[in-house]
């Protein structure tokens, strides 16, 4: 009985840890789930996102891929020249690790492509579609 006590102890331990080993994309994830109330997010839809023109924002980016383009693994160009590191995890594996700066750069992104900030629904979705890349 003491050795089958000892042995649940341990596998109670195990699952409470790696249960505490969720990153900063998981909790952020968490966070906009939270947030939206919603049941899930979906790669399809924020790669609808990413490669969707808007007019509400401003004229000269009508897209996420104006600047990121339709390859989230390649480099991307700002209007101004600047270099842009690529989108998809699988090529940039430190993105999205400061919820701060994936934040700062929603607010950015999305005020400057939609004309607003994009929505807990909408991040959940465009992260989920990155990550996947």
């Amino acid at each position: 009985m003491k050795n089958m006590l000892v042995v649940t102890a341990g596998i109670v331990a195990m699952i409470l840890s790696t249960a505490t080993l969720a990153g900063p994309r998981e909790d952020l994830l968490a966070q906009y789930a939270a947030a939206a109330k919603s049941a899930g997010f979906s790669a399809v839809r924020g790669q609808a996102l990413h490669m969707q023109n808007f007019s509400a924002g401003k004229p000269d980016t009508p897209s996420c891929t104006t600047c990121h383009g339709k390859d989230t693994r390649g480099v991307g160009r700002t209007l101004a020249g600047k270099t842009v590191e690529p989108v998809a995890v699988s090529a940039a594996p430190t993105r999205y690790t400061d919820p701060a700066k994936v934040e700062k750069w929603f607010k950015r992104n999305c005020t400057e492509v939609l004309g607003r900030e994009c929505t807990p629904q909408e991040k959940g979705d465009w992260l989920t579609f990155v990550i996947g890349q």
